[in-house]
Parts: C-alpha cells; sequence; structure tokens
C-alpha cells in the first residue's frame, strides 16, 4: 500500500512537471502558440509512457482521480485505496506544480487566470475523459504490454482534437488552477471540468467493461 501510493503521487507530480514545465518552456523560446502547444503535447505524452512504464507495476498507473474511480466501479480496487489513491494523486500534481514553478524561477503557487468555461471545452472533456478510459480499458484487454504507449500517443494526439486540449483528469485540473502559465485553468473554470470528467467515468467505465467482456 505506501509503495503503491508513493508511486501515485511520484507519477501524478512527475506528470504535472511535465504538462506546466513544458508549457512554460515553450513561451519562453516561441510566441507561436501552436508551436506552443506541440511542444507541451509531446513532453506529456513522453512523460505518461515513461511513468506508466515504470510506476504502473507499483501501482497500476492510474495518476488520475477519473482513471481510479473507473477501476473502482470495475471492482478492482477497494474503496479505501482509491480514497487514498485520490488524494495522494492530487497532492502530487500540486508538488509538481511548485516544482515546475520553482524551475522557472516562478511564485511557487499562483492562482490561474486563464479562462476556460465554454460549453465547447465541456464537450471536449466528456469525449477527452471517455477516449482515455477507451484506451486504458480496451489497452488492458488487447494487449496490456502497449498501455504506456496507448496512453501517450493518446493523451498527445487529444491535445489537439480537443478544444480544451484534454485535461481528462481531475488531479490535473486542480493542480494547473494553481499555475497562472500557459498550461493554467482559472478556479472558476475547473468545477465544471472536474465535474464532467467524473461523470463521464461513472457511465462511461461501465460501458467500457461490457463492451470488452462481450469480446471473448
Amino acid at each position: 500500500m505506501t509503495r503503491s501510493l508513493i508511486a501515485e503521487a511520484l507519477g501524478t507530480c512527475l506528470l504535472l512537471i511535465s504538462v506546466v514545465a513544458s508549457g512554460s518552456m515553450a513561451e519562453t523560446l516561441t510566441e507561436d502558440v501552436g508551436l506552443a502547444l506541440l511542444a507541451n503535447a509531446i513532453a506529456t505524452g513522453a512523460m505518461l509512457f515513461v511513468i506508466i512504464t515504470c510506476l504502473g507495476p507499483l501501482s497500476g498507473a492510474h495518476f488520475n482521480p477519473a482513471v481510479t474511480l473507473a477501476f473502482l466501479l470495475r471492482r478492482e480496487i477497494a474503496a479505501p485505496k482509491a480514497a487514498a489513491y485520490v488524494l495522494v494523486q492530487i497532492g502530487g500534481g500540486i508538488l509538481g506544480v511548485m516544482a515546475a514553478h520553482a524551475m522557472f524561477d516562478q511564485a511557487l503557487l499562483q492562482i490561474s487566470t486563464t479562462d476556460r468555461a465554454a460549453s465547447g471545452r465541456y464537450i471536449s472533456e466528456a469525449i477527452a475523459t471517455a477516449g482515455l478510459l477507451f484506451v486504458i480499458l480496451g489497452g488492458l484487454r488487447s494487449r496490456p504490454e502497449a498501455v504506456p504507449a496507448l496512453v501517450a500517443v493518446y493523451i498527445t494526439g487529444a491535445y489537439w482534437f480537443t478544444s480544451s486540449t484534454s485535461f481528462a483528469n481531475p488531479a490535473v485540473t486542480i493542480a494547473r488552477s494553481f499555475s497562472d502559465t500557459f498550461a493554467g485553468i482559472a478556479p472558476a473554470s475547473a468545477p465544471a471540468f472536474i465535474a464532467i470528467q467524473i461523470a463521464t467515468a461513472i457511465i462511461v467505465a461501465p460501458a467500457l467493461t461490457a463492451l470488452f467482456k462481450s469480446a471473448d
């Protein structure tokens, strides 16, 4: 239990470092928003591959309360352990944001001013979260060893084909509200994103479980 919690905290921390720091680096090096987003997406996808591969054997590599909720609904994780996962994911994410800020000599904790509230982005978050769960559960059903690459490639692409740039993760959403950088989200925008991510997991996880079981 201790090792799995450390793995979840560390993985989420590293994920947020990659998201926030690569965005800050991109802003430093270019004024082209498209190029900055590309750099942000590639760095995030690369880090996802690394942390899922290295930490997956220790905790299952959730790094995401929506993913933990999906496994709870599938009865593959006990409720107390799932709750502990969510707490360390949020804490690890905030520590990752602080580490990213420290590397760029910024205030460790900030309040984002990036308003992301829009109906299209809410729809986008539902699609992004459903797609992520599809990739994870489908990958576990067909080729478990490919899950790190599948998630990395999916999120890299989802940065571009979703209008929200694919947060798809309540812990990431919370942590990014403490960063007034390229990757930030205003605290007023975050609750709707989180509610949609959680609702999508509740709806989609049982449906995907049934879908992939029927493939036997």
